[in-house]
């Protein structure tokens, strides 16, 4: 089946060349030069990436990207940026971005990007039920549901984005092992470009503000000084 990608960018150029890509993947792209515009064809359904830029007209990128978190299902969200500070790439995640590309990038990157999110939502989409993937986890008070895609902490559920959860998962599933960052790009994010550790650095601080109780002093995701992070055991 052909998966269909919306482009909301309002550069022509920019977006004349992701479409051109996308395309060349194999998929078809479909363009909205406005925020606006936008969701409201991403609302009529039929959608399976959207690649957003951060600055648009009628709507920011920031206020495209909840509105979809909002509704119902889910579909993977990268984030364009032409800005370079850490504060807009969190709010971007914090908003529901799956990931984020900071122009100007190259099309390597491009096509490896969203290449990993589609790697992600097959992987989603399986295993079946009953498999031992489905195994509920518990670690002190801490539950993970891989199959229901659920995280309760202290008895409350915890709202983690889609690549917060395999993080957390991906670590759960290996209590003990030591991973750097490059190991942790490869295995979550499904790419390994030198030079965006941090941006595993930005997720890791995420998630150990919704589930430990004291972040820096944090119980599950430990940092190993000098090599990267383990879950706790």
């Amino acid at each position: 089946m052909t998966r269909t990608v919306l482009i909301i960018e309002d550069n022509p150029g920019i977006a004349q060349l992701v479409r051109m890509h996308v395309e060349d993947l194999g998929m078809t792209a479909v363009h909205r030069d406005r925020g606006d515009t936008g969701l409201e064809r991403y609302r009529q359904g039929g959608i399976d990436l959207v690649v957003l830029d951060l600055m648009l007209p009628g709507l920011d990128g920031l206020s495209v990207c909840r509105e979809i978190r909002s509704g119902p299902g889910y579909v993977p969200v990268l984030m364009l940026t032409a800005k370079t500070t850490e504060l807009d790439r969190v709010l971007g995640l914090e908003m529901g971005a799956d990931d984020y590309l900071t122009k100007p990038f190259s099309v390597a990157e491009l096509a490896a990007r969203i290449k990993a999110l589609f790697r992600r939502v097959d992987a989603m989409a399986g295993p079946a039920v009953g498999n031992d993937e489905d195994t509920v986890i518990h670690s002190q008070d801490l539950t993970i549901d891989p199959a229901r895609r659920k995280v309760n902490v202290e008895g409350g559920d915890v709202d983690l984005t889609a690549r917060e959860f395999d993080l957390l998962l991906h670590f759960a599933r290996n209590p003990g092992r030591v991973f750097s960052r490059t190991q942790l790009l490869d295995a979550v994010w499904g790419y390994n470009h030198e030079g965006y550790e941090h941006t595993v650095n930005t997720h890791i601080n995420r998630l150990r503000n919704k589930i430990e109780a004291d972040p820096a002093n944090p119980r599950f995701i430990q940092t190993v000084w000098g090599v990267g992070y383990r879950f706790g055991d």
